[in-house]
């Protein structure tokens, strides 16, 4: 396996990512959407979700295929970007045929940033025209670190972010992952090498080695407001999955979530993963390529983590540092 030519989960061809934030308020949205609708799964693992839509992502109901998906700060508010995107997708003619009406299949989850320093004394819901403004910025290249739903995410004693990160398998199918990194716990030791460490390829987020001055018998490192955390995430494939499949790749993403925060999936967090499948490559062996993409995803998530928090940069009114603030310059 190898990182793909952009290192982001648009190198899975057909997809594309768009941000959108409001500085002041510390917070934004992201919007995954592709070139037609897409397969899609979802695992949650976290204690206290926030979602739209994901029920219908169950194998055993009628809709197959969504049009977005949508990751986004505001905790239950943030729901509402889902909504400007499902606008902008209808007034494009884009959805699920009902008898003549379109209604377009937009799954979102959020993450609690509202205690991160920004100014939430909005008069007027201001995630639906995030959503709206994510979907039109939508391309193969996007921001990472404070950008999008990353923009106002923190770790227990660093900004958090937005990460992505790629594979290229050896037969060809690419894998791919995209998260808000807003952990109750941490992503570094305390040398400012980060968890996720084994899987770096090369120096994509600092190449610090590995974690030293660990000691695995004491208390982890976690926000002193632990209820304001989620980390969310998509992993994508150009690989042909049901529904099914795509569920148990979510599933496997979650060991990449494991891998890069400690602790992870905790009462406090909201830990979800979505997967997209497109569909443009057949599975060559149905038995052992879901098992390979599983491990890919898993490991592009870690990596997508680290990156995510790597890349955070200062704004003003900022109540952690910045990785580089602290460990050196990125």
């Amino acid at each position: 396996m190898r990182p793909g030519r952009r290192n982001l989960i648009t190198d899975v061809a057909g997809l594309y990512v768009g941000n959108a934030a409001q500085e002041a308020i510390k917070t934004g949205a992201t919007v995954l959407v592709g070139d037609a609708p897409f397969v899609a799964g979802v695992h949650v693992m976290g204690g206290a979700p926030g979602t739209r839509e994901t029920d219908l992502l169950a194998p055993d109901k009628t809709v197959q295929e969504v049009d977005a998906l949508v990751l986004s700060g505001g905790s239950a508010f943030g729901l509402e970007a889902a909504s400007g995107v499902a606008d902008a997708l209808r007034a494009q003619g884009r959805g699920f045929d009902v008898g003549g009406q379109t209604v377009p299949i937009v799954p979102a989850a959020i993450a609690f940033d509202l205690l991160n320093g920004g100014d939430k004394a909005w008069a007027d819901n201001p995630y639906k025209a995030l959503g709206r403004a994510a979907l039109a910025a939508a391309g193969t290249d996007f921001a990472l670190g404070t950008a999008g739903a990353g923009t106002g995410a923190t770790l227990a004693d660093l900004k958090g972010g937005l990460g992505s990160a790629s594979l290229v398998l050896d037969g060809g199918v690419t894998v791919g992952a995209l998260a808000v990194v807003n952990a109750v716990g941490s992503a570094t030791g305390p040398n400012g090498a980060f968890w996720a460490a084994p899987w770096e390829f090369g120096a994509e987020f600092g190449g610090r080695g590995p974690v030293t001055g660990f000691d695995p018998g004491a208390e982890p490192v976690t926000k002193l407001s632990p209820r304001a955390a989620t980390t969310i995430a998509i992993v994508a494939t150009d690989a042909a999955l049901t529904q099914a499949q795509a569920a148990r790749l979510a599933v496997a993403a979650h060991d990449g979530m494991a891998r890069a925060l400690h602790p992870s999936h905790t009462p406090y967090d909201g830990d979800l993963v979505f997967a997209a499948a497109t569909g443009a490559r057949p599975l060559a062996d149905p038995d052992t390529d879901p098992l390979r993409l599983g491990h890919a995803a898993a490991t592009c998530l870690a990596r997508a983590i680290a990156r995510g928090v790597h890349e955070a940069t200062p704004a003003p009114g900022d109540i952690l540092p910045c990785w580089s603030d602290r460990f050196g310059a990125p």
